[in-house]
């Protein structure tokens, strides 16, 4: 039987767990170059991407793209080579092309940091527009992406049916001296432990918090 869900004692053991294992990419980005330029590219980078081909991709890319201007001087079709591994390279290509001419005309060649003008930016859903405000600027917002969506159902912390609505519901309930690390604490877990399928539910440090929703 499950004890009552404490999510202060959750996250305390999943900050314990994520730094005992290989930390998502966009947080290592934002860790070596403190840039949200670079961070703002690798998670358009990084939709439905393994982070392992993100990691490459972007680092192959910001060896000849460092800022806006070069991202605006390179070719689309040179831009598309280098990022032909991520998933659906050429959107993301012809997003990153259009994105220089937004950060210029909208912002002053800034990466802003709020959601709304976040969401103005070519390639740039809620998710993305949540993840760079956290990681890039370390302003309280969240990112639902399949992990964060997934896991919480499986608590039984929330009870949603789509990643919006798991934001919406997280907004209400999780307090927001947990919201900058939300996202990348559930994806480490969800990458290692609690996998979509088969979780690791013997080896868990917070098994007896989970409701075990649909496993």
């Amino acid at each position: 039987m499950s004890t009552k869900f404490d999510i202060d004692a959750v996250m305390e053991q999943l900050a314990i767990h994520f730094h005992t294992v290989k930390t998502p990419i966009v947080d290592l980005i934002q860790v070596k170059t403190k840039d949200p330029f670079k961070v703002l590219v690798a998670t358009i980078l990084s939709a439905r991407t393994k982070d392992e081909t993100t990691s490459k991709v972007s680092e192959a890319l910001f060896k000849v793209v460092k800022n806006h201007h070069d991202l605006k001087k390179i070719s689309y079709d040179e831009l598309n080579q280098i990022i032909w591994q991520v998933g659906f390279h050429n959107t993301k290509a012809k997003h990153l092309k259009e994105l220089p001419d937004v950060l210029d005309r909208e912002f002053g060649g800034k990466v802003p940091s709020e959601i709304d003008d976040l969401l103005k930016l070519p390639g740039v859903g809620r998710k993305t527009a949540n993840l760079v405000r956290t990681v890039a600027f370390q302003l309280p917002a969240i990112c639902v992406d399949v992990h964060v969506h997934r896991i919480s159902n499986r608590w039984g912390y929330i009870k949603t049916k789509t990643p919006l609505e798991s934001e919406m519901a997280l907004r209400e309930k999780l307090p927001e001296k947990h919201w900058l690390n939300y996202n990348s604490h559930l994806v480490a877990f969800g990458q290692n432990l609690c996998t979509p399928r088969n979780p690791k539910c013997s080896q868990c440090p917070i098994h007896q918090y989970c409701k075990r929703v649909g496993v």
